[in-house]
């Protein structure tokens, strides 16, 4: 569910109208609904209610320090990849007892930083991470809680970029390799192996994959503990799917908790799970401004001023976002079928192809619909354009919470060589 909806012919986030929010802040910018994060937070832990289960939000999925403060009112940890992450959840009030470390390709100063954090779980996602995580937690005089991330082959994900867990994915540690690497991790100094983690793709609707993956790791983690390792927690990772357009039906959280209860049942397990775009994607919309049309021999473009700098994931897996009018429609309004696309230098800057609308005039408002994750946080400075701004909404109220950089701001950390602006 969201909190977007028709008021007064006005799209509306909760009680502020959407093209008051466009005409204080410019577009493009983002808008998030505060109501729809506690909503979908406070739906993830009821499905969740009497497991042991430690939500960890996905920060990737959405790292503004407003959203993040937000989701830590409501008592959620954070699943983190990058020092950067780290700091950002911990600024915004979440606890280093409720992060997980996750992510390929950790540096030495980033493990050296969770540790002095002392971070609830490394996921290790390779041997070489293994030694380096030992060698620099015992030069800390520090225990890492570590679980192996496995690859179990099982696909999953709409799109061959966001499947996570086929054996040719860079994720992850070999299904094959994972007990020798148990057995390496009991050897090494400053290593406590706790868990298992998997996590085997991005936006799945279908539950199947999950459990087949998940039945393997409860394996897996059962065999560990025969050979005695001290294994705790399953770390089932992300990867839940949301409704992108109508006809979309993901399985519901509630379904979610009751398959990981089932396939877990009776070994008294922890659990851990790293939602992100189920939390943050429908609370979220990019607004746009209309600029002109085009017409072409066999199509007509519609041009806007936001780019696939600002949203890049129509360019990125041909991902689809409903786009609504500012304006409600009208009963029978005139329709018209665009390319929908932005102002960048690209042949792939295209939000949509053939997309039937209502009728669109130069200055109109467009909101792209559920891109609250994966959005703001892809954004780049392409074509020296600005990032965008981001606004969240409480009840009848709103706040910029990342303003729009001036050119200077933008620039600001580049230099010309003395060399090159000195006469010779």
């Amino acid at each position: 569910m969201h909190h977007f909806s028709y008021t007064g012919g006005r799209l509306h986030c909760e009680g502020v109208d959407l093209e008051a929010i466009a005409s204080a802040v410019g577009t493009p910018c983002y808008v998030y609904s505060s109501a729809t994060l506690v909503r979908h937070a406070q739906v993830i832990a009821e499905a969740f209610r009497g497991q042991r289960a430690l939500i960890a939000y996905s920060v990737k999925a959405n790292g503004n320090l407003a959203v993040l403060a937000t989701l830590a009112g409501q008592g959620c940890g954070a699943d983190v990849v990058s020092a950067g992450e780290l700091l950002r959840a911990r600024k915004a009030g979440i606890p280093a007892s409720r992060i997980v470390f996750s992510g390929v390709g950790k540096t030495a100063a980033e493990m050296a930083l969770a540790l002095e954090q002392g971070i609830h779980q490394f996921n290790v996602e390779s041997a070489g991470e293994l030694r380096l995580l030992s060698d620099v937690a015992a030069r800390l005089g520090r225990t890492a809680p570590i679980a192996l991330r496995v690859n179990p082959d099982v696909a999953a994900g709409g799109h061959p970029n966001i499947s996570t867990g086929k054996s040719g994915d860079k994720f992850g540690v070999p299904w094959g390799e994972a007990e020798a690497l148990y057995a390496e991790a009991a050897r090494l100094p400053g290593i406590r192996a706790v868990g298992v983690d998997v996590h085997i793709g991005s936006q799945i609707g279908d539950l199947a994959p999950m459990r087949t993956a998940f039945e393997k790791v409860v394996a897996l983690a059962l065999r560990l503990r025969g050979q005695g390792h001290d294994i705790r927690r399953i770390d089932v990772g992300g990867g839940l799917g949301i409704a992108y357009k109508e006809g979309d039906a993901p399985a519901p959280p509630s379904a979610y908790a009751a398959m990981i209860s089932e396939v877990t049942a009776g070994h008294g397990f922890d659990v851990i799970l790293e939602p992100g775009r189920v939390i943050a994607g429908n609370a979220g919309v990019l607004l746009a401004t209309a600029l002109y049309e085009k017409e072409a021999p066999d199509r007509t473009f519609l041009i806007l001023d936001a780019g696939m700098n600002d949203l890049i994931r129509p360019a990125l897996y041909g991902a689809h976002h409903d786009i609504l009018p500012l304006a409600e429609p009208k009963a029978g309004q005139a329709q018209k079928t665009y390319d929908v696309v932005g102002p960048i230098c690209e042949s792939t800057d295209k939000f949509a192809s053939g997309r039937t609308l209502p009728e669109v005039s130069a200055g109109d408002r467009l909101a792209f619909m559920s891109a609250g994750a994966y959005g703001a946080v892809l954004s780049s400075g392409y074509n020296a354009r600005p990032l965008v701004p981001e606004v969240l909404v409480d009840r009848d109220r709103f706040e910029i919470v990342r303003r729009r950089p001036s050119f200077e701001e933008s620039i600001e950390l580049e230099k010309v060589p003395e060399w090159l602006t000195t006469a010779a």
